[in-house]
């Protein structure tokens, strides 16, 4: 079983990985961390803020793993904002059945109800370098998209709307 995370900028992908991680003992891949290894090690002259060349250059290799993961019988959850809406068509129905996949996002009130529980709990998991960007404007715009994209392309969104604690529990007992 392949658990794939995504969702909006400050949703609590990782949080929700790390929770599931302790819980159902699956290792976690993070697409961040495939991405800083490559921006790092100099294998691409994209920059973390390149987001949508990020997805076209990232989601291939995180597709194969997936693949590779399912064909393995391995359990694992993978992480990361950089799944493509239409991120289904690159997988066979027998690729899909093992495929659990959770998108997140928060709806404007919230974010305007709780925006410095956001911005205070943003690095609980990982640390960011520069959250300066980190606006609620910016949140409810980045929300907006994520979550137009994959219900337009058929996809279930976990909106967070009142208690994230409670959407936590939620999909950890799914």
């Amino acid at each position: 079983m392949v658990i794939l995370i995504t969702g909006a900028s400050h949703t609590g992908k990782t949080l929700l990985a790390q929770r599931m991680l302790e819980k159902y003992k699956y290792p976690a891949f993070s697409i961040d961390h495939l991405k800083m290894g490559l921006i790092r090690s100099g294998n691409t002259a994209l920059t973390p803020l390149d987001d949508e060349a990020l997805t076209d250059y990232l989601w291939p290799i995180v597709r194969e793993i997936i693949k590779t993961a399912i064909e393995n019988r391995q359990n694992l959850i993978v992480e990361g904002c950089y799944v493509p809406f239409d991120w289904r068509n690159d997988f066979t129905d027998e690729y899909l059945v093992d495929i659990r996949f959770i998108c997140l996002a928060m709806t404007g009130d919230y974010i305007d109800k709780h925006f410095g529980d956001i911005t205070g709990k943003s690095s609980v998991i990982e640390s960011r370098q520069d959250d300066s960007d980190c606006t609620i404007a910016n949140l409810k715009e980045n929300n907006r998209q994520c979550c137009e994209g994959f219900l337009r392309a058929g996809e279930r969104v976990t909106l967070i709307d009142e208690s994230f604690e409670k959407e936590m529990e939620t999909l950890l007992d799914v």
